[in-house]
């Protein structure tokens, strides 16, 4: 971000902000065919991916995209250091294959794996390398990597199993799954590390994990909440953002016990009640049906983002605390016409 943009987004969570703005997830599921460009070419080719960059910035100038300059390859990166096979595609996001195909082979495959090195291990050390070549470019133009990312702990785990088989072991083998997530945890911590020591600029974190969603109160708090919440207590001197946009509303109430600065979430919830279950301290990131942005016209996002921001105040009472978006990361194939017709309905708010 620039700088103006960065110290924006710090007083849209400190409360301070009086306007209404957008706010974005992007990465490669958008970015490539929008930009006109490969995913393959977003990926592999630096120059490509800094334009896309500068292109989306240059339509939406109005709009804080997050986490930002994004060195990513799709839910690939992180399971990469495990060892697991991927393919990729021109005009879609990497497949990962699953290591542990069955319960009766996990608890020796998960024996026999390692926490990854993110500087040596996998498609992590190529990204790296990226923020580094990219750290001049930027700085030539006023912006810098802000915010650094990971899956969570249980996402970069069911990449590692096939299927339902995570949820199976958290029933018949917990034991064995906890050893897994001691592993992704340790790993979410040192590719944070890594990051954070890499950019020199950093000073946000964003953990993505939806498969917390996945489970009812009682197996959240065991196999999801304490590896979280360990992961975010590791960076107390930054900001902490969280995604999860699954249709369960079981981690909402624990957001402000992880620590958790801005919480991206599913549109299927109505936003006055997220407001209620997360309490008054965390922004809010929401929450517009992300595929509205494709398959809707903009006077029909415009309305939905209206709607959304009046749903929401008529329970928070003022627009303090939200950053209007979609309940998601951008999907492919949206539209800039529609993006618009959100700014356009957030910069409509306002308070004194």
């Amino acid at each position: 971000m620039t700088e103006p943009h960065w110290n924006l987004f710090r007083s849209i969570l400190r409360g301070e902000e009086r306007r209404l703005h957008t706010g974005l997830i992007v990465d490669s599921p958008w970015m490539p065919g929008y930009c006109g460009m490969s995913t393959i070419d977003f990926y592999a080719r630096p120059d490509e991916w800094f334009a896309a960059y500068r292109k989306i910035k240059d339509d939406f100038p109005d709009v804080l995209f997050l986490p930002d300059w994004w060195a990513e390859y799709g839910m690939a990166t992180e399971p990469s250091g495990f060892g697991v096979k991927i393919d990729f595609f021109d005009d879609n996001l990497p497949n990962v294959h699953p290591l542990i195909n069955d319960i009766e082979t996990a608890a020796d495959i998960i024996e026999s794996l390692t926490a990854p090195d993110p500087r040596k291990n996998g498609l992590m050390p190529l990204l790296l390398n990226l923020q580094r070549y990219i750290k001049p470019r930027l700085e030539a133009i006023g912006e810098r990597i802000n915010i650094v990312s990971t899956r969570g702990p249980l996402t970069i785990a069911s990449h590692l199993f096939a299927g339902s088989e995570l949820l199976i072991c958290a029933k018949l083998e917990p034991d064995t799954l906890h050893k897994l997530l001691r592993l992704t945890t340790n790993l979410c911590k040192s590719w944070l590390s890594a990051q954070l020591e890499n950019t020199g600029t950093a000073e946000g974190i964003l953990v993505l994990d939806d498969i917390t969603g996945f489970f009812g109160e009682d197996d959240y708090k065991e196999f999801a909440h304490p590896y979280l919440k360990e992961i975010f207590s590791s960076f107390p001197e930054c900001l902490h953002l969280f995604h999860n946009d699954t249709d369960n509303d079981v981690c909402f109430p624990y957001m402000d016990d992880l620590g958790v600065d801005l919480f991206n979430f599913t549109h299927m919830k109505e936003i006055g009640g997220v407001r209620r279950l997360t309490g008054s301290r965390v922004t809010l990131l929401g929450s517009i049906p992300p595929m509205a942005l494709v398959r809707n016209t903009p006077e029909e996002v415009y309305h939905m983002a209206k709607s959304c921001v009046d749903n929401y105040t008529s329970v928070n009472g003022t627009i303090a605390g939200l950053l209007l978006s979609v309940g998601g990361g951008v999907p492919m194939d949206a539209k800039k016409e529609c993006i618009k017709a959100v700014t356009a309905a957030a910069g409509e708010y306002s308070y004194v």
